[in-house]
């Protein structure tokens, strides 16, 4: 058999303007997010307001024509964006799997389920039975795909955004104290929930909603956690020790990303979501005697510098606040966020209540949960994909990220500040900040109270 012609090469005018809208990405999206820690807010937002300001809602509405020499029109160059941001989102959503601290969410398991479930269960019954009614409004979907447009509006009204809020913690300095661990812990589980559900709302867009169709897609589910934890831990311990060996930080980085992707790409292949096999992945990762986590730290680096940026960038591009000028959509606007914002806080608070803490801890749980960020970008993103949301109804759910991400800082400082620090609060600051490199002077304590910490 004789060899066949090989596909075309990426044209020179192609390579230039795709490298032309990777530069103008990046350097927007990194001064826009430096101006959006410097007023106290995460930089996702300055990141996600990158393609707001570069896209159809404001320069695209404006200049148009630098709008489109800058990002064409044309699908393959979007796809060469998108594929490099796909590549950002999964290995962003493995390294927060790998931060998943399954001591502490066994140690503290029923307060965190409680949270977890109040702030998971009640955002999601309203997001559901708001999406139901706002279906044939917003959704520009057939009315047969109601049930579509509200799983997927539930499923985006119940994650938590665990890379968003723990860069928040960390760069507020509040990682340290109970809250912020209990924060952690409550949204770990409501994400993996929620990559479980999204899941299925992408198997059920694909194949049907016909009940063998739904239990088909759970099954595939489960059958991949299971076999995950049966063979994919000893196979990831293993290929992470044997990567360890080396002193470069080399073979880890890229055996790290290898199971990450490979974790996508089984899901992928099953008809779900490829996120959430790159997050169990992440997990199997990140348990205890698998990889080395200080030298993943140049891949933390260029995800969260580089690769993810550009994600946030491309998924604000595809917004069009214009849309809110129409009175019905800035109406369904308010009423997602509204739903949104206080059914999460009130689950939260209450799972909190129920847990026994106090009325100011509580407080600073919802506000940590209501941060929606980056998760709910994907969400969004794969509901746009799947052809269940139109322009209209994605900018809502991307709006609700922004928002929601943009409150937390403030209420978990006004919160956090009236809540008194304890010792094991106190000590496990001083070894953040040894670990961060800050110095600081640790007062005298027993080794017990130092074990404990």
């Amino acid at each position: 058999m004789g060899f066949t012609t090989p596909p075309p090469s990426l044209g020179g005018h192609a390579l230039l303007v795709f490298l032309i809208a990777v530069v103008t990405l990046l350097l927007v999206a990194r001064l826009l997010a430096a101006l959006a820690e410097r007023v106290g807010m995460p930089a996702i937002v300055g990141e996600l307001a990158t393609g707001v300001i570069l896209g159809p809602s404001l320069l695209g509405h404006l200049l148009p024509g630098l709008t489109d020499w800058i990002f064409p029109r044309a699908a393959e160059q979007m796809h060469l964006l998108d594929a490099v941001g796909q590549i950002g989102i999964l290995l962003l959503v493995g390294l927060t799997g790998t931060h998943l601290d399954v001591a502490m969410i066994r140690r503290r398991k029923a307060t965190a389920a409680r949270i977890s479930l109040g702030g998971m269960l009640l955002p999601l019954a309203l997001g559901l039975i708001v999406g139901y009614q706002l279906a044939d409004w917003i959704s520009g979907t057939p009315v047969g795909d109601r049930l579509l447009f509200a799983g997927l509006i539930g499923v985006a009204m119940c994650v938590t955004a665990i890379p968003v809020i723990a860069k928040t913690l960390s760069d507020m300095r509040l990682l340290h104290r109970d809250t912020g661990q209990m924060i952690m812990a409550a949204g770990t589980i409501d994400d993996a929930v929620g990559w479980f559900l999204l899941s299925v709302v992408s198997m059920a867009a694909t194949v049907g909603l016909a009940t063998g169709h739904v239990v088909l897609a759970a099954g595939y589910l489960l059958g991949f956690v299971v076999l995950a934890v049966l063979l994919g831990r000893p196979l990831v311990r293993r290929a992470m020790r044997l990567a360890d060996r080396s002193e470069a930080p080399g073979p880890s980085i890229v055996a790290a990303v290898v199971i990450v992707l490979t974790g996508a790409v089984i899901t992928q292949a099953l008809g779900m979501e490829p996120v959430f096999g790159a997050f169990v992945a992440g997990i199997l990762v990140g348990l205890p005697r698998a990889a080395n986590q200080a030298k993943l730290a140049a891949l933390r680096t260029v995800v969260l510098s580089v690769l993810a940026p550009i994600f946030l960038a491309t998924a604000g591009f595809r917004m069009d606040l214009t849309a809110l000028a129409d009175p019905k959509v800035a109406l369904a606007a308010l009423v997602v966020l509204a739903v949104a914002i206080l059914g999460k806080f009130a689950g939260a608070y209450a799972g909190a209540r129920l847990s026994r803490l106090s009325r100011w801890e509580g407080l600073a749980i919802g506000a940590g949960m209501n941060s929606r960020g980056v998760v709910e970008v994907v969400v969004a993103l794969t509901g746009l994909r799947l052809g269940i949301l139109n322009t209209a109804s994605y900018t809502i759910i991307v709006l609700v990220a922004v928002v929601t991400s943009v409150m937390a800082p403030p209420m978990l400082r006004y919160a956090c500040a009236r809540i008194t620090e304890n010792e094991d609060e106190r000590l496990r600051k001083i070894d953040h900040d040894t670990w961060n490199g800050v110095p600081t002077a640790r007062q005298p304590s027993s080794n017990a109270g130092e074990k404990s910490a």
